[in-house]
């Protein structure tokens, strides 16, 4: 009797766990300091939307996004899942988005899986939302009286030494080699963190900040043992979420565990995530 009742309330646990790693928005908060601003700067990063919803038509995330009074959103890739024709419910967040500050979208893996399956230009259909969405491009812009580069690639954004190998592409360290010859603040927007991460594309590119997706936080995470998974980064790969500092600490790489699901297995541990970012001033 003893043992079905451990049996029963463990199973209640992780149900329970299954359905708040569904359901239940966090907010995470982060901070740091950049020479190149003047005053802070909040920067909101949403990503891996994959059509969840959050209330009905997203009115939950919508509201928690608000009220933290963002400069700026940001939406790192994955808005929509490669296999499932809707767009409907990444078209209305994006437009009730930009109600609230400007919004910026990169395109994931996703997006181009589903422009190659369905035939359909996403980026003419996010831009009619009035978000600015960069695929191998960058604006100059001002926000709050600060001088910004925001851009956005789908790659790995590898260390150039990996053109010796054929990992890298040119084309991509083309356009980094020109996104990061500025002294404005720059914010790259780029979906998959595993080249940043693992093959020094964090140390060697002069990117101030760099804006990531795709690991969902390790779709699993364990009590002291952290995230089970990342695509492109394997088992047990440790930092799956949050700000993640350079060697040099001049520069950092912001991972978001991201809003939704494509995999068999469902999220545990590891509720979906709006992640905010306040870039302040030296001291």
């Amino acid at each position: 009797m003893i043992v079905v009742l451990i049996l029963l309330c463990a199973g209640l646990l992780t149900g329970a766990e299954i359905v708040r790693s569904a359901c239940c928005l966090t907010v995470s908060h982060y901070a740091l300091r950049s020479g190149k601003v003047t005053r802070q700067l909040r920067v909101l990063q949403l990503s891996d939307l994959h059509n969840a919803q959050h209330g009905s038509e997203n009115r939950r995330l919508l509201r928690l996004a608000a009220e933290q009074a963002p400069d700026l959103i940001l939406f790192t890739g994955d808005l929509v899942t490669g296999t499932d024709p809707d767009t409907g419910v990444a078209v209305s967040l994006l437009e009730r988005l930009t109600d609230i500050a400007p919004v910026y979208v990169s395109l994931g893996n996703h997006e181009r899986m589903y422009m190659n399956r369905y035939e359909t230009d996403l980026t003419a259909l996010f831009e009619k939302t009035g978000a600015h969405v960069l695929e191998y491009e960058y604006e100059d812009i001002l926000i709050r009286g600060q001088a910004l580069r925001i851009g956005g690639i789908s790659g790995y954004g590898l260390a150039e030494i990996y053109l010796q190998t054929g990992e890298a592409r040119e084309p991509e360290c083309a356009f980094l080699r020109e996104f990061q010859d500025t002294s404005r603040c720059t914010l790259l927007m780029a979906h998959i963190p595993a080249g940043w991460l693992r093959s020094r594309g964090l140390e060697e590119w002069n990117i101030d900040l760099v804006f990531s997706g795709h690991a969902h936080g390790g779709q699993v995470v364990l009590p002291l043992i952290g995230g089970v998974y990342a695509p492109d980064m394997g088992f047990f790969p440790g930092r799956l979420e949050g700000l993640f500092p350079a060697e040099n600490g001049s520069k950092a790489l912001v991972l978001s565990s991201g809003l939704g699901n494509t995999e068999m297995i469902p999220r545990f541990g590891n509720p979906p995530q709006i992640l905010v970012l306040d870039i302040l001033p030296t001291e």
